[in-house]
C-alpha cells in the first residue's frame, strides 16, 4: 500500500524516473538504481534547491516499486508537527521516501520519529530515502544520532537542469503522453514559468487535458489563452 498524508505535496502517480534527464546528475541517478535494486543498494540522501528535480526523484522512485507489488510510503516533512504520527508503523515498508528534511530544525518530535524510523527499517531490511535542500550537516538537526545516520546515506546533490534540457524535459514527457510540444511552444512556456520540474509538468497535464477537450494542438496562442488568458 503506498501512503499519503495532508503535508501539503500531492503524490504524482504520472512521475517516473524515465521522465528526468539524468544531465549532470547521472551519479545520482545511479546510486537511486542501486538503492532500488534487488537486493536494495545503499540508502541515499539526495539535496538540491528548488527546482532541482528532488520530489520527482522521491515519487518516482516510490512508483517503481509500486509497480513490482512493494510497499512504500511518500511523506513530506514540509509540516513536521505530523511527522510522528505519519511515520509511526512504517517500518515494514519496502521504501520510505521523506522530503523536505530541512524543515526539521527546531523540531525535536519529528526528528526522533525520523530517528525511529531509521532504525526499525535497518532492522527489517527496509530502504530509505531522503531529500532536502542541503547536506545532512546542514540541517541543524539537534538530535546528533539522527544527523550522524544520515550521513551514512550516499549524498548527492542534484544539480538543476539548465533552460534547454528542461525543455527537453518537458517536450519528452508530452510524447510520453500522446502530445506534440513544439519547440516555439516550450521555449515560450520557459520564458514563463518557474524552473521547476514537477511544476513544469504540472501545467504540461492541465494543458493535456485542455488540449483533448477542444482537440486543438499546443501551439503558443492555445497554450496562452490556456494558462493566462489574454
Amino acid at each position: 500500500d503506498t501512503r499519503q498524508l495532508p503535508l501539503d505535496i500531492r503524490w504524482q502517480d504520472a512521475a517516473t524516473l524515465e521522465d528526468f534527464l539524468p544531465v549532470g546528475n547521472e551519479l545520482a541517478l545511479a546510486a537511486l538504481d542501486e538503492l532500488l535494486a534487488q537486493p536494495p543498494g545503499p540508502w541515499l540522501y539526495l539535496y538540491g534547491g528548488s527546482g532541482s528535480g528532488k520530489t520527482h526523484l522521491l515519487q518516482a522512485a516510490c512508483g517503481r516499486l509500486v509497480q513490482g507489488g512493494a510497499p512504500v510510503a511518500y511523506l513530506s516533512a514540509a509540516r513536521p508537527e505530523f511527522l510522528p504520527r505519519a511515520l509511526a508503523g512504517l517500518e515494514g515498508m519496502g521504501l520510505v521516501a521523506v522530503d523536505d528534511l530541512q524543515h526539521l530544525a527546531g523540531k525535536p518530535p519529528a526528528q526522533e520519529a525520523l530517528f525511529h524510523l531509521y532504525n526499525g527499517l535497518q532492522d527489517r531490511g527496509g530502504r530509505l530515502l531522503a531529500a532536502a535542500t542541503g547536506r545532512p550537516a546542514d540541517l541543524h538537526l539537534a538530535l546528533a544520532d539522527l544527523r550522524s545516520r544520515l550521513s551514512w546515506c550516499q549524498v548527492h546533490r542534484l544539480a538543476p537542469l539548465r533552460d534547454a534540457a528542461l525543455a527537453t524535459a518537458l517536450q519528452q514527457r508530452a510524447r510520453r503522453r500522446g502530445l506534440e510540444l513544439p519547440d516555439e511552444t516550450a521555449s515560450y512556456l520557459m520564458t514563463r514559468l518557474p524552473r521547476d520540474v514537477s511544476g513544469l509538468f504540472g501545467v504540461l497535464e492541465q494543458l493535456d487535458h485542455a488540449a483533448l477537450a477542444a482537440q486543438r494542438r499546443l501551439t503558443i496562442p492555445f497554450v496562452r489563452q490556456c494558462l493566462w488568458r489574454e
